[in-house]
Formats: structure tokens, sequence, C-alpha cells
């Protein structure tokens, strides 16, 4: 840089990383990349099926055993088939959106990264922190609510497996420490691990699916959209923006109730996300990634729709157990003992939830520290497991003490938020980098395009305004915190800002001694 020129900070907020140095490190389709940390590389091990595997692993947990009997005896009636559907085709759109950018910068860090390409260091910190937020709570809800359901299976007592915050919850902090564990010794052996879980839930899904369709009564279906009913609003934190904003008057049953179960169960379909934050490690990328994506969708999408069916056909939405719906649905016609098979797929279900958190958190965390945002101590790559040992084990402490240590229900509603901020910026990054650099490689892209990422922009921003005041009060407090720490760390230890292919989001090269065009701009 010119001596005696200082840069504005604007422009350090906004540099974006080269798409060059990106897949760099992340290699070519069968070799690993450079890793520039001076660590190791991650090593590509992955297939579609593997892929897949993780996939359904984080996606179909205890919900579509618990969530889908609330939100239909609550808002939807035999109408939450159709809240399922939409849902998931509002997930389709991002799916698409995750895929052309996977496929075109198969790097590990998935939002964070494409972010960093796109719109600039400081999109790409809020990102990576949504993400940190996202799988961390994520891992440490699900890891209480597996410890609950082990407990009902086996008669364990519930002071060591406590949900209510009363004692340390030993249960979740074990499973936390073992799937951890797993994670430290390789990527194979996780996908191994998940894919052997999930096909014993989706094998349990698919039966209860299949036993059920007998007990089904045409008279528990009709009529399927049950008429709209007025309902009780919230006040204050507690009501939503929309409520808050536009004096809408909350409503149950009939199309609003459908899209009041569609703002919920839209997050059953979340977590998919996690397949891209594979990509380093993923053999032949560009084809594999948007197999591993829409094929995790496609599965998870059948499951949830066949699930709800069944059970609104099998009872009255009135009579729906809030508790165990579907457990309850068997008693009731008499096929009691198919409850068991519902909590040997919720504990295997939350399993591959927690292991898959923990997974992705752990290449979100190499892809920051790798570019210098975080310390860069931790993005070492263990010489024999070819895993980001350091990381993970960070990772594994954090989640394990906030899993035993802290109730995590009223924090459950900050998943979903960070989630779907992550979408919307990853929804615009799509149009972005094919304005900027429409010269990159892309082996999947979305159809329609600007159209259907901004629609998936749009879906994911309604769903947002869906979620409580208080939410978004705790959203943005975490987003100012991670202000504090960018301004106090990241911004000046990043590996950009030492001018290493820095380009400011525009056109500008910000390296030193240059002010040349980027590419395609």
């Amino acid at each position: 840089m010119a001596e005696g020129y200082s840069r504005p900070m604007s422009l350090d907020l906004f540099r974006t990383k080269p798409v060059e140095d990106i897949l760099e490190q992340g290699g070519d389709e069968e070799g690993p990349g450079s890793g520039e940390s001076g660590g190791g590389h991650l090593k590509k091990r992955l297939g579609a099926l593997d892929l897949v595997g993780f996939g359904i692993g984080i996606v179909i947990g205890a919900g579509i055993f618990t969530l889908t009997g609330v939100q239909a005896k609550e808002h939807a009636g035999p109408g939450i088939v159709l809240s399922f559907a939409f849902a998931g085709l509002a997930s389709f759109l991002a799916a698409l959106c995750y895929a052309e950018l996977a496929s075109s910068v198969p790097t590990a860090g998935s939002a964070y990264t494409y972010a960093y390409a796109t719109m600039g260091e400081i999109f790409a910190w809020i990102v990576g922190w949504d993400l940190v937020l996202e799988f961390s709570l994520g891992a440490a809800s699900v890891a209480r609510a597996w410890s609950g359901y082990l407990a009902n299976l086996f008669h364990l007592p519930s002071s060591l497996f406590a949900e209510d915050g009363s004692t340390v919850n030993i249960g979740a902090i074990a499973l936390v420490v073992v799937l951890g564990a797993v994670a430290y010794t390789g990527i194979k052996q996780s996908a191994r691990l998940a894919t052997g879980l999930v096909i014993v839930k989706v094998a349990i899904c698919v039966f209860i699916i299949a036993v059920g369709v007998f007990y089904i009564k045409r008279s528990n279906l009709t009529p399927f959209i049950p008429p709209s009913k007025p309902a009780k609003g919230d006040t204050g934190a507690s009501q939503t923006l929309v409520e808050a904003v536009l004096g809408v008057s909350p409503a149950v049953y009939g199309i609003g109730g459908i899209l009041t179960a569609m703002a919920v169960v839209f997050f059953s379909f979340t977590g998919f996300e996690a397949v891209a934050n594979m990509s380093e490690e993923t053999r032949k990328p560009q084809r594999n990634l948007p197999l591993g994506l829409l094929g995790t969708l496609g599965i998870s999408l059948l499951l949830y729709v066949g699930v709800s069916f069944v059970l609104t056909g099998m009872v009255n939405y009135k009579d729906i157990d809030d508790n165990a719906a579907i457990a309850s649905a068997f008693k009731s016609v008499g096929a009691g003992w198919a409850s068991y098979f519902v909590d040997v797929a919720a504990v295997c279900g939350l399993t591959t939830v927690v292991l898959v958190d923990l997974v992705a958190m752990g290449r979100i965390g190499y892809a920051m520290t790798r570019d210098g945002l975080l310390p860069g101590a931790s993005s070492a790559i263990h010489p024999r497991f070819g895993t980001p040992y350091k990381i993970t084990v960070v990772v594994t402490v954090l989640v394990a003490l906030l899993a035993g240590f802290v109730p995590l229900a009223d924090l459950a509603n900050l998943v979903s938020i960070g989630t779907l901020f992550a979408f919307v910026l990853v929804s615009l990054a799509v149009p972005i980098l094919r304005h900027t650099r429409p010269d990159v490689k892309r082996a999947f892209t979305v159809p329609l395009s600007p159209v259907v990422p901004v629609l998936s922009a749009l879906a994911c921003l309604y769903l947002m305004a869906n979620l409580t005041l208080e939410t978004w009060l705790r959203f943005v407090i975490w987003l100012a915190l991670g202000m504090v720490i960018y301004f106090a760390y990241g911004r000046r230890q990043a590996r950009l800002a030492a001018g290493l292919g820095a380009r400011r989001h525009g056109d500008i090269d910000l390296r030193e001694g240059s002010s040349a065009p980027t590419r395609g701009a």
C-alpha cells in the first residue's frame, strides 16, 4: 500500500475473499486443498450417500413425533399436511441456492464462506457468528431432549436426566462427549455412525406410516381445513413482529392456521445446510453436494407429510395428545406396542442431530480460524484423523457445558432466527456471485434466477417476522456481542487485513499497490 495512504474502515468491512483463494483452500474434485493455515488440510472422504446420511440425520429428529401433533391440534388440523408441504417448498428454494453455491465454492464454512466471497467480511462474520449460535444451542438443547427420551425408554433416574435445570444433566453431557470423540476421530467415522442411525429411524418412520395407514378413518380427515377461529393474541415482547408492527390478529385453523403452523414446522427442515459445511471433505463436490442437499430435503419431506397424514387420520385432531402424539394415537387404536418404536426412533434421531451439529460447528470454526477471524491456533488439522481436532475439542466442551447446566427452552427460537438470517444472505449471494463472477464454474444452477433466490429470501423474511419481539431482542444482543469481538479482534487479525487477495465488494482490488477491477465486474 502506498506510503501515507490510510484505507477507510468502511472498505475493510466489505473486503471480499477471492473465489480463487477459496477454491485453492478447498482443493479440486478429488484432491485436498492447501489448508493455507499451516495446520494441514481436510481430506476428501465423503460421497453423496454420506451427505444424505448427515442431512437426514440432522433434519429428522424427535420433532416428527411431537411437533406434528402440537401444530395439528392447535393451529392446522389435518391441514398440517399442507403446512409441511408449504414449509418444504420454502426450504427447497433455500436448498437450491445452497446447492449452486456449494457446487461453485466447495469449501468448509458454507454460508459464512459464501457471504465472504460475495458481500464482504462484515457479513461473513455476522453469518459465522449466527451459525455458531445455531449449531451450539441446537446441539445442547437436543442433547437435553435426548437425555429425557433415554430416561423414559430405560426408566433411568430423573435426577441425572432432568430437563428442569435443578441438577446437572449427566445424560446430555455424556452424549456430547461421546459424539465429540467420534467427530474428533474422523469424518468417515462420523458418517458411518450417522448413516447407521439414520437407517434405523427412517425404517421406523416408514414402519409407522405403513402400519398407521390401516387405522386411518375418513371422518378424522373431514374437514381437511377446519373453519378459521380467532385466537387470543400475545402482548408485549411475547407477540410476533407481524402482530406488533401491522396489528394483525392471530387465528387458528383455516388458511391462517395453516400458515401459522407452516412458520413453526419450517424449522423441522432446517439443518440441511450442515451438508454444505462438509463441502471441503466431499469427493466430486460439484455433483455430490447438490445430490446430498436436495436428496435430504426430498426424503425428509416425504416422511414429514406421511407421518402427519397418518397421525391426523388415526385420531381426530382435537383429541391429539400434545406430549406423545404418535404413541398415543397408536394406543387409541389398540396398537400401543408401536409406541416403543417411537421412543427408539426418537433416541436415534436426536443422536444424529447432535453428532451432525458438532461436526458442522467444527467446520465453521475451522473456516473462521483459517481466515483469521478467530484465533488461528485452533485451525490445526490432526495428522492421522484429518479433522480440525482443536476446534472440535473446543466445540465439544462448550456444548457439553451448555447441555449439562443450562435449560435452553427459552433460547430455542434464537436458533430459528439465526438460521433464517443465514438463509436470507445465502439466497441473495446467488445473484450477486453470478453478477460479479460469471466466469466461475457452476455444475448446478438455480433455475429462474434471480426469481427463485428472491422468493427464497422473501419467504425467510416472512418467517422471521413471525418470531416474537423477545427473540428479535435476544438476536440483536447476540449480534452486538459479535460485533464487539469482531472489531476488537477479527477485523485486525483477518488474513485479508494483510492484503492477501482482499477485494472490496463492488470492484476495487485492495491488495497492496493495486487498484485493478475484479474479474467479471
